[in-house]
């Protein structure tokens, strides 16, 4: 059994130790707060402030794209050499003619040239009374109309001044890619559609015994579009439409496509305009 010893009670070392803690955390604060109050005010540093941004407008800031030299202008610059002499009156530029071309500025016998004074051809549908060789041309067009093949019109077209007119304008290259390229189908169907419509429908005599001497279809070419009767006028719809009939009338005549041949079996135009 061990001895018995004298120890002091827990409560009484507990307040010794905060006693000793006081003691030592007193002093210091005192000291600290004397010390700070013994620093003289001109001893503590200035605060740091930043510097000022350049005012120079002139200055550039740093890792900044340089700016090029601006433009100037002509009239702030203008040119070394300047002419004293007062420039010559400039000619006022002819207005252009938005007007429709009138009958008869296009020449030649494919050309709308009616007299509307003038006694009227004969309008024909008997295509008994062709010339054997205008009928036999006739013929070929149609048939080579009728296969839907462009290059069908290739050996009635001949070479040089045998070739029809095909235009009021010269012509470069291949005839018959010239027709194919006035196709809307692009494929050459369209103008041979028509070729074939028109003759089908009547057709007219003209120039008889001169050297203009032709057979052209549609024979709406030879009649003054106010001459034509209410049955003409149906003919006239299955080839054009009325909007076409409707800008044709500030020429006065017929000028969408018609084919003439000669008595003696050429094939002299087909063509459409004036």
């Amino acid at each position: 059994m061990r001895p018995k010893t004298e120890t002091a009670p827990r409560g009484a070392l507990r307040l010794a130790a905060i006693g000793l803690a006081a003691s030592l955390v007193l002093p210091l604060h005192t000291s600290t707060a004397f010390a700070l109050s013994e620093i003289k005010r001109e001893e503590i540093p200035a605060p740091v402030t930043p510097p000022k941004p350049a005012t120079d407008q002139s200055a550039t800031p740093e890792k900044s794209v340089p700016m090029p030299d601006p433009i100037q202008s002509p009239s702030s610059n203008p040119p070394a050499n300047t002419n004293t002499e007062e420039p010559a009156e400039e000619q006022p530029a002819e207005p252009q003619d938005a007007t429709p071309t009138e009958p008869g500025d296009a020449t030649g016998p494919a050309a709308p040239n009616l007299d509307p004074d003038g006694p009227l051809p004969e309008i024909v549908y008997d295509l008994s009374r062709l010339p054997e060789p205008v009928a036999r041309m006739r013929t070929l067009l149609v048939e080579a109309a009728k296969t839907g093949d462009i290059e069908k019109l290739r050996p009635l077209v001949g070479q040089g001044e045998a070739m029809p007119q095909l235009s009021f304008g010269d012509i470069e290259g291949d005839p018959i890619a010239f027709i194919k390229g006035l196709s809307g189908d692009g494929e050459g169907q369209e103008i041979l559609a028509i070729m074939e419509e028109v003759l089908n429908a009547g057709y007219v005599h003209l120039g008889e015994g001169t050297d203009e001497d032709l057979y052209v279809w549609p024979y709406f070419f030879g009649i003054p579009l106010d001459k034509l009767d209410p049955r003409q006028k149906v003919e006239l719809f299955k080839i054009v439409t009325a909007g076409d009939y409707e800008d044709m009338k500030q020429y006065g005549a017929y000028v969408f496509y018609r084919l003439g041949i000669t008595p003696e079996g050429r094939w002299a135009f087909f063509v459409a305009g004036d």
